[in-house]
């Protein structure tokens, strides 16, 4: 297994500091979230998925984290994005990649226009463009998993319903995806 976050938590803490902190983290262990060592919540794709063809890809919107497996289940990587910034722009169900574009070009969508009537129409690729490096498109309408121009969204509710990534993870991701894997939103 692989752990593509942005960085690993040292847990090998000083004697003191480990020895200095008394109690528990969280007070009723019976509610406790399995999480792992980057704080995303734990998922197995059998939960979600009855195959693992063409790949699959677990969104999870709330420990905002992309969790990806091969066809073969010998590759399996996680990594920290920005989700949707309310659940009104929370899309949730069963999509797939329907369209890889590197150096995407951004357009915003009509609604975001609305809103804010200053946006650009067009962003062509390049270090500004907030689809980043590479797009995987979903079957929804104007749903992707992309890549970011700001990386202090990672981690945050920052999006019109998008999954962001950094872009050297959406790249890697870009390259091992197809047209066709299963994606489930949770």
């Amino acid at each position: 297994m692989t752990l593509a976050g942005g960085g690993l938590v040292s847990l090998s803490a000083s004697t003191s500091l480990a020895q200095s902190f008394v109690g528990e983290i969280e007070a009723d262990a019976a509610t406790r979230v399995r999480r792992n060592t980057m704080a995303f919540r734990t998922v197995q794709w059998r939960d979600h998925f009855d195959s693992l063809r063409h790949g699959a890809i677990i969104c999870d919107s709330d420990s905002r984290a992309v969790h990806f497996w091969s066809q073969d289940e010998a590759t399996y990587l996680v990594f920290p994005c920005s989700g949707p910034m309310t659940e009104e722009f929370t899309r949730r169900g069963r999509t797939e990649i329907v369209l890889k574009r590197m150096h995407p070009t951004w357009i915003p969508t009509p609604s975001m226009r609305q809103r804010d009537p200053t946006l650009p129409a067009i962003v062509h690729p390049g270090p500004d463009n907030p689809l980043g490096t590479r797009a995987l498109n979903l079957s929804w309408q104007y749903y992707r998993i992309h890549g970011i121009d700001n990386v202090a969204k990672i981690g945050r509710r920052a999006s019109n319903g998008c999954f962001g990534l950094y872009n050297h993870h959406v790249e890697q991701l870009y390259d091992l995806v197809r047209v066709g894997t299963q994606v489930v939103v949770l």
